[in-house]
Formats: structure tokens, sequence, C-alpha cells
């Protein structure tokens, strides 16, 4: 997951890990779980659906955000 395209598109979009959580039907710290990758815990497409309808969401982003390992340098 990239979490910066995460998270930028989650402040262009004026949301919080709050508003998300509450979107997914799951809590803030599930959900921050999910974005960091904790304990192997990830989106389901159920959720990366709703994420990508609320964010209006084209399939590369979803791609680029969703399916796409971060490499460090």
């Amino acid at each position: 997951m990239n979490k910066k395209l995460y998270r930028s598109k989650m402040a262009l979009n004026d949301d919080t890990n709050l508003s998300i959580a509450m979107t997914l039907g799951i809590t803030p710290q599930r959900n921050s779980a999910k974005v960091n990758g904790t304990k192997g815990a990830e989106y389901s497409c159920g959720e990366i659906i709703k994420i990508k309808k609320r964010w209006s969401l084209t399939p590369e982003e979803v791609d680029a955000i969703f399916f796409t390992e971060e490499v460090s340098l």
C-alpha cells in the first residue's frame, strides 16, 4: 500500500482516520492498522470499493494506492 498517496487523497477529500473508519464500519484503530499493515491487516475488496466511490478514484489511482509495494530508497 502506498501510504503517502493514500494520506494525500484523504487530505484532498477532507477526510480523517475517523471519517474513513466510520464509512467502512470499523474502528479508527482498525483502519490505522490497515493503513500501516500492522499484523497483516489489509483492506477488503468491499472496503476499497467504498473508498474508491467516496474519493472518486480512477482504477489507476486504486491500483497505485492499494496494490503497489512502497519501496524505500
